[in-house]
């Protein structure tokens, strides 16, 4: 806080203390709180567990007009929610899980101006009707929460994001807060245009955690994974979590270690809500120490002392895997994070990598589609799109986003979509898949960067350090690494 001015420091101290019953800010966070408040566009990137929640939430009770805060995460929308109605705030949340009275409480909300805090997930946000019920209120502060997503570089792409340009210029072009635990420089530079943010104040604080223990064990195949996973369990006191990329997986492991007498929950988007939420809770509530998950496990989840972060296998990048291993040791305690390495997952990462983006021949598919449709006069829903197009549910929906986010497409009441341009030549089409080949080059570097970490020599710190570009270690051996002499 020393670059701001005594005033500047006192006010933000005071209502730190009045609101939130804290008496000093984490570092960042009164930076970024009064570039907002000053109405300034600003990025900031804090690591899992720093408080970017406050950064938005204080300037939201001080600003007069309404806070927008988009977000993927619906159990943390309700988590804040609960928390800012605990301090008398009126709350306006909209996603999925809202029932309809709650719906209509917090549509009126917003038509009233009552409304200090509106929180929606980005598909709800790329709906013209739902921004009508926002157009023509005084928005002091639009919040992009997990604002990698937006970027097309990122390693949590989401086509939705995509809509979020459109849908700030739309509501008048308030001052944005984004906000992100990791991004590399490319993905910063392409938050900053796809938002557009001119001339943004960029809060980084780093990303380096000396608290956390990070190690890696070669383990090929499950015959040594297994008695791996069990000898770490054993020798690790407190609660964590074991990471797996299936469902297939995690339902493999949770079994085993259930057989071995340890009681674990599993944690996957294929379980029902009621099965997800009761895993969740005993984990958070410490009745459960361990539980086996997906990556659908962690976003939002705010429990300060988890002491131990293992990965069955690997991520197919190096952001995701410092995003899930920050969960550890939030309360700043020593935590270890192992990786158990099989150099037979990359095939896995590979499959993966090899369904997730649309080629040339989709959007033309797609595009065809849709062209097919509106030459009959309809404004096609995305199902009628579906039914007569060759692609998955989940590509024709990227291709869609992709095509909105060009302008070659305009939703319309949401789930409606007019095609704007129908002279598109199949040139021109090829040229707008380039942006998802090269994003599918940009992947095979990031796995290739995270196999490099598993495998290669020297200090695991500097090496995750590096590929952020972040130059934070005061020696050149951490300490806190199995390489530098600290870990399993």
């Amino acid at each position: 806080m020393s670059a701001l001015a005594p005033r500047v420091r006192r006010e933000l101290r005071s209502q730190l203390r009045e609101h939130f019953g804290f008496r000093q800010f984490r570092p960042g966070q009164a930076e970024a709180i009064a570039a907002t408040l000053e109405g300034a566009d600003t990025l900031v990137i804090m690591p899992t567990g720093s408080g970017k929640s406050l950064c938005f939430q204080l300037p939201g009770l001080a600003l007069e007009g309404m806070t927008v805060v988009v977000s993927p995460l619906i159990a943390l929308m309700k988590d804040q929610a609960d928390r800012l109605r605990e301090m008398g705030q009126q709350v306006a949340v909209f996603n999925s899980s809202v029932s309809q009275a709650e719906w209509t409480e917090s549509e009126s909300a917003v038509r009233d101006g009552t409304a200090q805090f509106v929180y929606s997930t980005p598909e709800r946000m790329a709906d013209p009707a739902f921004r009508d019920l926002l157009r023509g209120r005084t928005i002091d502060l639009f919040v992009v929460d997990e604002a990698h997503c937006v970027s097309q570089w990122g390693h949590d792409f989401r086509p939705e994001f995509l809509s979020l340009g459109v849908a700030i210029e739309d509501l008048g072009r308030p001052p944005i807060l984004a906000l992100t635990a990791s991004a590399t420089p490319d993905v910063i530079d392409d938050i900053l245009a796809q938002l557009k943010m001119r001339d943004a104040e960029i809060v980084h604080t780093g990303f380096y955690r000396p608290n956390l223990r990070v190690a890696v064990q070669e383990s090929p195949g499950d015959q040594r994974k297994q008695p791996l996973l069990l000898e770490t369990l054993r020798r690790s006191e407190g609660s964590g979590i074991v990471y797996a990329a299936t469902v297939a997986a995690v339902k493999r492991i949770a079994e085993f270690l259930q057989s071995n007498g340890f009681e674990a929950a599993l944690y996957h988007g294929q379980l029902g809500a009621r099965a997800r939420h009761a895993a969740q809770d005993a984990f958070m509530e410490g009745r459960l120490t361990t539980i086996v998950a997906t990556n659908a496990f962690g976003l939002g989840i705010d429990k300060p002392d988890i002491r131990y972060v293992i990965h069955y296998q690997f991520p197919g990048a190096v952001e995701p895997y410092y995003q899930e291993i920050g969960r550890a040791g939030r309360d700043g305690n020593p935590s270890v994070c192992t990786l158990l390495y099989d150099p037979e997952d990359r095939r896995l990462q590979r499959f993966f990598q090899g369904k997730r983006y649309p080629d040339d021949s989709d959007l033309v598919n797609a595009y065809h589609a849709l062209k097919s449709l509106s030459e009959r006069g309809s404004t096609p829903t995305f199902d009628e799109i579906q039914a007569i197009s060759p692609l998955s549910k989940t590509r024709t929906k990227i291709c869609l986003a992709l095509f909105e986010n060009r302008g070659i497409v305009v939703r319309e009441k949401r789930t409606r979509y007019r095609l704007a341009d129908t002279g598109l030549t199949r040139d021109q089409l090829e040229r707008v898949g380039r942006s998802y080949k090269e994003r599918g080059e940009r992947d095979q570097i990031r796995l290739q960067q995270m196999i490099e970490y598993a495998e290669g020599p020297g200090c695991r710190w500097r090496r995750l350090l590096d590929y952020f570009d972040r130059q934070e270690l005061p020696e050149e051996r951490c300490g806190h690494c199995d390489r530098c002499g600290a870990g399993p």
